[in-house]
């Protein structure tokens, strides 16, 4: 696993706009055991690092000056809405006795027979799913074979999943999570009121569970303005 090497940082609000132009991310670094502290570390390697962790496994984390090293997890991430570049990030140390709740997303991979030869499309009901683990069992992702979708009555469930051990899936276990789905009932679906799809994706909101640090959260409001 890439780790990452942070320095502390003296910088805030307004001022960390000088950071990013040198290729640096503002972050900060909180959990149960420690402090709350403000660090900066190379964009480029927190770019390395994140996309081969996701946010659901642990990155070794060292601060210049200190012997320790951090186990964290990268919790959250604030984008550039244009760019999509980070413009802060969060850095969470979980106690290692507690199991925690992450999102974890869902990568299907393979191919489906009933999309080749029915001509049908992959209905992905469910890309991410919540699950409890100790932080180091977390999984980067959980993937899924599609290659089993025969026909548009063929399904995969959420009891379908293969977890590593000590990982619970915290969802129904009969909900779908996937399926082949003729070309007419995709286009019924895309017909439906825009009221309905809002409450969808507020009801997948709801299942998400977060730390919120107020101290943070007013620490990255000021560096916004």
């Amino acid at each position: 696993m890439t780790g990452l090497t942070a320095k502390i940082r003296k910088e805030s609000g307004k001022k960390v706009g000088a950071l990013r132009k040198k290729g640096i991310l503002p972050a900060v670094i909180y959990g149960p055991k420690i402090k709350n502290q403000l660090l900066e570390v190379s964009l480029k390697e927190f770019e390395k690092a994140h996309k081969e962790a996701g946010e659901s496994t642990l990155v070794p984390l060292k601060i210049e000056g200190e012997s320790k090293e951090y186990k964290v997890l990268i919790h959250d991430i604030d984008k550039d809405p244009l760019t999509q570049t980070p413009l802060h990030v969060d850095f969470y140390q979980p106690s290692l006795e507690k199991e925690i709740e992450a999102m974890v997303p869902i990568i299907f991979e393979g191919e489906a027979p009933a999309i080749k030869n029915l001509g049908g499309t992959l209905m992905k009901n469910i890309s991410e799913i919540s699950v409890k683990a100790f932080p180091q069992n977390l999984p980067k992702e959980i993937r899924v074979n599609i290659g089993n979708l025969n026909t548009f009555e063929d399904h995969i469930l959420v009891k379908d999943l293969n977890v590593p051990e000590g990982v619970k899936i915290l969802k129904d276990p009969g909900e779908i999570v996937a399926k082949v789905t003729p070309i007419e009932k995709v286009e019924e679906e895309l017909a439906k009121p825009i009221e309905e799809k809002v409450e969808e994706v507020e009801k997948v909101e709801k299942e998400k569970k977060e730390v919120v640090v107020e101290e943070v959260k007013k620490e990255k409001k000021e560096e916004k303005k």
